[in-house]
This record gives structure tokens, sequence and C-alpha cells, in this order.
């Protein structure tokens, strides 16, 4: 909360200004988006994190926690209320409501709720998604690879699968499948498979996997698994042909949440950053770092997959919009068309 309230202030930011004609101004400037809805499950940092996104962006806010942690949630939103009502701010601006039917109450609001965020299960998200008009943003899921080029550096790409599989293995940007070129699988899937068997994690592999790694315990992957969540230490791998080969993979089973290529090739690297669809791309780095806190936004509200309004980790940013302001002289638009129309100057005044 302290990371939040030390952060720019992210309303009434001047986005464009711009001269239409002599005296007549158009601005477009960052504003709240109004009331939030987050229905979470078994987190309750989720309340500290959104709260105090929600307060600094300006926005109202409704929290539905899962029954597991309604009484930390509780203990939580009675010291914040507690503060904001020393501060002058209506204690309700930010509620919490409780039950499986206040959840479909709330997805009925249309109305007066703006945004509705689910955190938690791919069932709970495609429960929202399916049951109301409001606005979602979110996940359902969290499919994240690494792919291993044959330009990589190998204990480099060690270090970066280990990480991004065991340092919290549940979390949405926690590794699921990994792509290895045929041309380094050979030395690094032994290498890859030592390592993180002594780290609890059970491999599942395609055949040339299995036939690389033969006499390590190696379950047979089927192409649901490819699909796979596992939010728990288990890792699926793959040897692939080309870039190309990975690339396609991705597409066809990623969730375009976080994607990373390790290579010492920049060229083999940029093109990976350029063509893969997914809200974070990575190169040489864990895909652990696709996190709202470790962006530098203070804390996050959840990870969106949406290419509308807000993409990955949303922070303050995505807890704004924008309207615009035109400010004039009496102009009217009939005077900029016809035989003599005024002229727009269309300048920018921004600097």
């Amino acid at each position: 909360m302290r990371a939040v309230a030390e952060l720019p202030d992210p309303l009434s930011r001047v986005l464009l200004r711009t001269e239409l004609d002599s005296n007549l101004i158009l601005e477009k400037i960052s504003c709240p988006l109004g009331v939030l809805a987050v229905i979470f499950e078994a987190r309750p940092d989720a309340v500290t994190q959104i709260s105090a996104l929600a307060l600094k962006s300006g926005n109202a806010l409704i929290l539905k926690p899962g029954h597991e942690v309604e009484r930390t949630a509780c203990a939580l939103l009675e010291l914040i209320g507690d503060v904001l009502s020393r501060c002058g701010i209506a204690q309700d601006a930010i509620a919490m409501v409780f039950g499986r039917r206040a959840v479909r109450e709330l997805l009925e609001l249309h109305g007066l709720i703006d945004l509705v965020m689910p955190r938690g299960s791919k069932q709970l998200v495609e429960f929202v998604q399916a049951n109301t008009r409001i606005p979602v943003l979110g996940h359902a899921e969290g499919i994240c690879h690494v792919y291993v080029d044959k330009s990589a550096n190998l204990l480099m790409a060690s270090e970066i699968l280990d990480d991004a599989k065991t340092d919290y293995p549940a979390a949405c940007n926690a590794v699921e499948t990994a792509l290895i070129h045929q041309q380094v699988a050979a030395k690094f899937l032994p290498m890859l498979a030592i390592r993180l068997r002594q780290r609890g994690v059970r491999l599942r592999g395609c055949d040339k996997t299995r036939a690389i790694l033969q006499g390590i315990s190696i379950e047979q992957v089927t192409d649901d698994d490819w699909r796979r969540e596992y939010a728990d230490l288990e890792l699926a791998l793959r040897v692939v042909e080309s870039m190309d080969e990975a690339i396609q993979h991705i597409h066809r089973y990623g969730s375009s949440h976080t994607e990373t290529i390790v290579t010492d090739d920049l060229t083999a690297a940029e093109e990976f950053l350029a063509r893969v669809d997914a809200a974070g791309v990575f190169h040489n780095a864990s895909t652990r770092f696709a996190d709202g806190f470790r962006y530098g936004f203070g804390a996050e509200v959840g990870v969106s997959t949406s290419k509308l309004h807000a993409r990955g980790p949303v922070g303050l940013e995505g807890l704004t919009t924008y309207k615009y302001l035109l400010r004039g002289a009496g102009q009217v638009a009939r005077d900029y068309r016809g035989p003599h129309a005024r002229s727009f100057t269309h300048k920018s005044l921004l600097s």
C-alpha cells in the first residue's frame, strides 16, 4: 500500500492537447472508471492490493472474498475503513459482500458497476464472463512457455526454467511447458531433467524428449496436457525443429499470458518478441517477472490477457479511462464545411 501511495497521481493527466483552431482547444485527460467489483478466492492480499489501487485511481470498490478468507478480509477492511473515516473519505468507498447469491446480484448490476474483475480459478473466471453484461477484465488461464533456442546459454536456460517452475508453481506466471530446439535437446534435456527432478518437479514429454531421456522416469505427454495449467511442480517438455514450430505451439496452446525465449542470438530474440502474441514476451528472463509489483506498478488488481483496455499486470493505469475536453469561444461545426469553410489547424500543444 505504501508503494502504491508513492506512485504519481494517475488522474487528470493530460494525454493529448491539440489546437483545432484559434481558441478551440481539445484535451484528452485520464479519469476513473467508476465502480469496480472484484471477486476473488483464497488470497486475502487481494484486499490490500486492490483497495490501494482503487483509492489511488479514484474508483469505488466492491469486494467479494472467497469463504476461506472472509474473516481475514473483514479484519483488513475494518482497518482500511477506519483510516478512510479519519481522512474524511466515506467508508463505503470500499465495500464488501459475501456469499454466492451476492455474486449473482453483483453481476446483474450492469447499470451501476463499470468493471468486474475475477481473480481465481479458471472456473470462476469463465462463470463471471458467461453471467454478466458488465465488462470483465482478467484471464482464465496462465499457460506460459519457455522456448530454449539453438543459440541459448544452456546454464542460463536451466536457471530460468528452474525459477519459472519452482519459485511459486501455483502462480499464473509459472511456466507450464518448455520448448527445446532439437539442436540443443540432446545436451540440454538431461541436465535440465536432473536439476528439476532434484527440485521435485514431475516431467512429461513428447516422444523425442522421452527418447533422449531414456532411463529417466518421464510420463508421456498428451495433446490435452499442452493445454493444462498445472499450477504445481509439473512441467511438459517438447522438442521442436525451429523457432517457427515453437511459436506455432505457443499460439495453438498458450493463453496469451507470458512467453520467454532464451537465446544469445539477438536477431532471433527480436523476431520472437515481435511475432509472439501475448501480454508479456520476454528475452532471457523468467516468466515470473510478469507481476505488477515487479513492473513497478506498486501492486496489481490482476493480470489481463485481453487486447482491449488493459493487458498484462493491471495497475493504476488499467483502472483509469479518459475523456475529451473541448474549450471553445462560440465556434459551431457548420463554419468548418462548405466553400468558405474555416480550416482546422490540428496543432499539437504538447511537447
